[in-house]
């Protein structure tokens, strides 16, 4: 659900160039996309770790797993 991350003070979303993406409905829809992202990992790693999986092997992986995230034009 929005408003129930792991959220500390305000997020910036930065373009390539460094500067802050300003556009409310940008910001409204990379939000949204977090709190989703954030949702669906935290379920992942509760299921996770009732059955079984070491939690510090789960971030691990996690974080493996956006480490190899590519954007698009990124190959």
């Amino acid at each position: 659900m929005a408003g129930e991350g792991t959220k500390v003070g305000v997020r910036r979303w930065l373009q390539p160039d460094g500067t802050p993406v300003s556009c409310r409905e940008k910001l409204k829809v990379l939000e949204e996309n977090w709190a989703e992202a954030e949702a669906v990992l935290r379920d992942t790693f509760e299921d996770a770790v009732l059955m079984g999986v070491d939690p510090a092997a789960l971030r691990r992986m996690l974080a493996d797993l956006v480490a190899g995230l590519r954007g698009p034009g990124e190959g």
